[in-house]
């Protein structure tokens, strides 16, 4: 009925910008006697004539030509909304919403964002830093990246980089005040810093002794929900972090930090792209994957 009712104020609008039924059927794409019939029908809805017809010309009847001055406005905007959304579907633009963490953006993501944002400027990217797990829909993201890990299984996920290998290190002031361990269950002796990733603790620290996984339940003073403050926190001795090697790779080269426990890092499959499988995937998504993709090939020529 609606839809009905909408085609009729659509034609009404028409004839009465063209005074004429056949130039209106050929700006609606229908024919002359469909467009009579739609208002005709809308006419009948209404109880009132809405257009005074002649063999010579077709105007507004003085009820018409005040119902459309009332609904004219409206119908234009709905007509500019159905136009933006079909060309927002045609090609990248708007707000494009990323949840991921802060160390995959300042390790990997920052000089191809840059770039993003120039090769794409009708597309203005949200980034929001989150370590936790994501609902990507509940919390209005197109997308969210994280460790192949933690993925969701109802979800669509894209590689964007890696393998990833994570270390332990700590500062050398604290290591020589505390000893270094040279196994990972030596690690039930020392602060161990711990992340917070949404509503859990990440406290079972991942390794591997001579291909088999080994899980140690680590404990310590502090608690942090934000990767690169946790690297921070290490170098300024608070105690021993687990991380992905290239979060901490500038800082043990000068000496802030130093890795222990090497031969027992264990490696991710790497960062994922993700969004829920009954997504559409739109055109500004798409132009952001291409673009991550393109350059991840460039870089690895």
């Amino acid at each position: 009925m609606y839809n009905d009712q909408l085609n009729g104020l659509l034609a009404l609008k028409t004839v009465a910008e063209t005074r004429n039924f056949t130039a209106a059927a050929k700006a609606l794409r229908v024919s002359p006697s469909a467009v009579s019939q739609t208002i005709r029908q809308l006419e009948g809805r209404l109880g009132v004539a809405l257009l005074s017809r002649t063999t010579r010309s077709t105007s507004l009847t003085e009820a018409g030509e005040l119902f459309l001055n009332q609904v004219g406005p409206a119908l234009d905007q709905i007509l500019v909304a159905v136009e933006s959304a079909g060309s927002y579907a045609k090609k990248p633009s708007g707000l494009l919403r990323i949840n991921l963490p802060r160390q995959v953006y300042v390790s990997h993501l920052a000089p191809l964002v840059a770039s993003f944002t120039r090769e794409h400027p009708e597309i203005t990217i949200e980034l929001f830093f989150e370590d936790g797990q994501s609902d990507v829909v509940a919390e209005g993201f197109d997308a969210g990246i994280r460790l192949s890990d933690i993925l969701a299984r109802d979800v669509v996920a894209i590689k964007l980089l890696g393998p990833v290998r994570f270390v332990t290190a700590a500062s050398p002031g604290y290591l020589d005040a505390m000893g270094r361990p040279e196994h990972p269950q030596a690690l039930l002796s020392h602060n161990c810093i711990r992340p917070r990733l949404g509503e859990g603790i990440y406290e079972r620290w991942e390794f591997e002794d001579n291909g088999t996984e080994l899980q140690v339940q680590v404990k310590g003073s502090l608690i942090i929900n934000d990767s690169l403050l946790m690297v921070e926190a290490a170098e300024d001795g608070a105690g021993i972090v687990y991380s992905s090697e290239e979060a901490v790779r500038d800082k043990v080269r000068s000496g802030k930090l130093e890795i222990v426990l090497d031969e027992f890092a264990c490696t991710s499959a790497g960062f994922y792209l993700y969004y829920p499988k009954r997504s559409q995937v739109l055109p500004k998504l798409r132009a952001f994957i291409d673009h991550i993709k393109g350059k991840n090939r460039s870089a690895a020529v």
